[in-house]
């Protein structure tokens, strides 16, 4: 029994850190979900809240997972593993049943599963975090008292941190399909050999006043006694959806100029700002200069977002902007880039840099071989990343032989 319960707490413990890392490290993402959750269910009132919530939640499942793989207070962390995932398992049941979100959003971006695959994986882990509740006053801790609430600081501290750092900048990894290096237009096509969605269709007609309704295959075309009224399709097998199926660019004319951007064999530079309203002005009045930059070497520049023409206007007066503004779909704006404003780079269709306005380069730094600037962003950004990983280790290690000299 005590391997099975130590193999429990490990398996539990490691899907909570997985789980809590890769919403933490995109905050704004949690905090779409949460937001999505409030209008599903009229309680749109708390979206003021998303944000904190979103960390405070993220934070939670990390610590725990954290509590779990080390053996830190196993009494209290078995039973907020319970309550946990007794809540979340109601509340899964609930969410398959009515449906008001397809994607639960328990993986983040990492790993997307229907609300039915959530409820039956939080069904399956119920087992583990029973074996943990039951065999709880049974483990030996590896730590004194002072260590285990230590650990538990230090982790609660660093998680946090590396939170408000992606939120400040951008998350340490992309899993949307709007990635550095995803091809935007392969991701939007549809592959000859997956499934097309399946419709079970029936025609409505009428005759002498009455209504019937018969197989959209076998109905009386040939009777001109029987007057159409309606049709109706009602999707029986959901097909293949490819990762992008909702991206377009329209021009200040109400142009389709999507296939002029994916297709330049030149560089595109997009400026995505959701809501201009909410967007940082420091962060827009900086693009200007790389507007500017873009009308030197003969590139496109163009501005996104979701808000109304007037609001346009107004911020271009406001500001003193000239570059163009074009309209896109509000959430996969939001997908694009987790920033408001935020600057991505394209070269025929690929995205090959992204910007959190925070990190948005100045328009003297850009050569004319944008490429060979954003490869080395992107090398300056892994290295980054390695020093605080590092960092991190050094304060694990650090904490570790002090607590084993005075503990």
């Amino acid at each position: 029994m005590k391997i099975i319960a130590i193999i429990a707490r490990i398996l539990l413990g490691l899907t909570f850190i997985f789980s809590g890392f890769v919403k933490g490290i995109d905050p704004w993402g949690s905090t779409y979900k949460f937001i999505d959750y409030f209008n599903a269910f009229n309680m749109s009132w708390m979206d003021s809240l998303a944000f904190t919530l979103a960390v405070l939640q993220n934070t939670v499942e990390f610590v725990i997972g954290a509590a779990l793989v080390l053996g830190l207070r196993m009494k209290e962390t078995a039973w907020g593993v319970l309550v946990f995932m007794v809540f979340y398992t109601i509340l899964t049941l609930v969410l398959a049943f009515t449906n008001p979100v397809t994607d639960c959003g328990c993986f983040g971006d990492a790993l997307i599963l229907t609300n039915w695959e959530t409820f039956f994986k939080n069904l399956f882990l119920m087992l583990p975090t029973l074996i943990v509740f039951f065999y709880r006053k049974k483990y030996v801790p590896a730590y004194g008292k002072f260590g285990e609430w230590g650990w538990i600081t230090v982790t609660t501290t660093v998680f946090i941190a590396i939170s408000i750092h992606c939120y400040r900048h951008l998350p340490w990894i992309d899993f949307r399909p709007y990635h550095v290096g995803a091809d935007i237009p392969q991701g939007m096509t549809i592959p000859d050999d997956m499934p097309s969605d399946v419709y079970h269709s029936t025609v409505i007609l009428e005759k002498d006043g009455e209504r019937k309704e018969f197989p959209a295959n076998n109905y009386p075309w040939d009777d001109s006694t029987w007057v159409w009224k309606d049709t109706k399709n009602v999707l029986i097998q959901k097909g293949y959806t490819p990762p992008i199926h909702d991206f377009k660019i329209e021009n200040e004319h109400g142009d389709d100029i999507t296939g002029d951007v994916l297709f330049d064999q030149s560089y595109s530079f997009l400026l995505v700002a959701h809501r201009l309203n909410k967007s940082d002005k420091h962060g827009l009045k900086k693009a200007k200069s790389i507007a500017d930059f873009c009308d030197e070497q003969g590139y496109r520049f163009y501005c996104l977002t979701a808000s109304i023409k007037t609001d346009v206007e107004l911020l271009k007066k406001e500001l003193g902007l000239d570059y163009e503004f074009c309209t896109t779909d509000e959430i996969t704006l939001k997908t694009i880039i987790r920033s408001n404003p935020g600057l991505v780079l394209l070269h025929n269709g690929t995205v090959i840099g992204k910007w959190h306005f925070n990190d948005m380069p100045d328009a003297e730094t850009l050569i004319p071989n944008l490429l060979s600037f954003a490869l080395e962003h992107r090398e300056a950004k892994a290295d980054e990343r390695l020093n605080y990983l590092l960092l991190l280790a050094l304060i694990f290690f650090g904490y570790v032989v002090f607590q084993n000299r005075y503990i």
